[in-house]
């Protein structure tokens, strides 16, 4: 069975709702991503740490590849769909599948050996502590 997206079959402006209209503009405008899979990521920081968190989920671990080169950190997969189900016909796939590729700039004051990583259903958590001694100094002119 071949997928097909979905158009309802109206196609009078004065008869739609403004949230129709709305979902109508969002998928036809991104239709040429809609194989690209981009995992949603926060960052935020405390006193002596960096924290990322990435939403990643029905990937393994070994799926997801971190790496820090040049005081950029990376986060990288693929995420497959695996369609071997005998006798399941699919009717609408909305789930993103595909390889991605996230990165950071870090900023000065990291400790680049002290990033840690987790994975736990779904959600990757990245820790990297801060280095006060890397901090930027005030240069007084004498």
């Amino acid at each position: 069975m071949t997928l097909m997206r979905y158009n309802r079959p109206s196609r009078d402006v004065a008869n739609k709702q403004f949230s129709d209209i709305m979902d109508e503009f969002f998928n036809d405008a991104l239709s040429s991503r809609r194989d690209n899979f981009v995992p949603s990521i926060d960052i935020s920081e405390t006193d002596d740490q960096f924290l990322i968190s990435a939403e990643l989920p029905g990937m393994e671990k070994e799926d997801i590849t971190i790496s820090l080169e040049n005081g950029r950190l990376a986060i990288s997969g693929e995420r497959s769909f695996e369609n071997e189900e005998k006798g399941k016909k699919y009717h609408r796939v909305e789930t993103k599948y595909g390889s991605f590729e996230r990165s950071f700039q870090l900023p000065d004051n990291v400790d680049e050996q002290s990033i840690a990583a987790t994975y736990e259903n779904g959600l990757l958590n990245i820790s990297i502590d801060k280095n006060e001694d890397k901090v930027k100094k005030q240069i007084e002119i004498s």
